[in-house]
């Protein structure tokens, strides 16, 4: 069971993919089995509970969360996505790929692909108030709207102060 698994290399930390993890599992618990349950799908936003079971026991289960667009594969896949990470972080709980991080190579490629930089936010910040100025409302609700699907908070608080309740 302390076979080593293959890892990738994201922004210099070593990470093992969920397929790997699994050929771990199937490898060391031939009696284990892997089950999952789509637990909410709402407005684009789905959620996942994987559970790992040896001989009939539960031995660990796992979350996840995914939202339809956040990412380039969530945008024709997000539900798979979702339950692809619940069972990596299931595994990560059973202890299996977890030398770095119980966060499996898919979960840290998708946090680095939805976050926003600095740059990237003050100049959507400068643009609602410059709509704000211009009583430009359309340009307003865009970079809104873009604000939500980033998930940005600081942008929609923005949005929310100069608009005060306006969607």
């Amino acid at each position: 069971m302390n076979k080593k698994l293959k890892t990738v290399n994201i922004k210099g930390k070593e990470y093992v993919e969920v397929n790997e993890r699994i050929r771990h599992f199937r490898e060391n618990y031939p009696q284990g089995s892997i089950t999952t349950e789509l637990v909410s799908n709402n407005d684009g936003v789905c959620v996942f509970k994987a559970t790992i079971y040896n001989m009939d026991l539960v031995i660990a289960t796992g979350h996840a969360y995914e939202k339809e667009g956040s990412t380039f594969i969530n945008k024709t896949s997000y539900i798979e996505n979702c339950e692809t990470s619940a069972i990596g972080r299931a595994l990560g709980i059973l202890g299996i790929g977890i030398d770095g991080s119980v966060a499996s190579a898919e979960e840290v490629q998708t946090a680095i692909a939805n976050q926003v930089d600095k740059e990237t936010i003050n100049r959507a910040l400068e643009k609602l108030r410059q709509s704000k100025e211009k009583d430009d409302f359309d340009t307003a609700q865009d970079i809104y709207n873009w604000a939500e699907k980033q998930n940005c908070i600081i942008v929609k608080d923005e949005y929310a102060k100069l608009y005060e309740g306006a969607k």
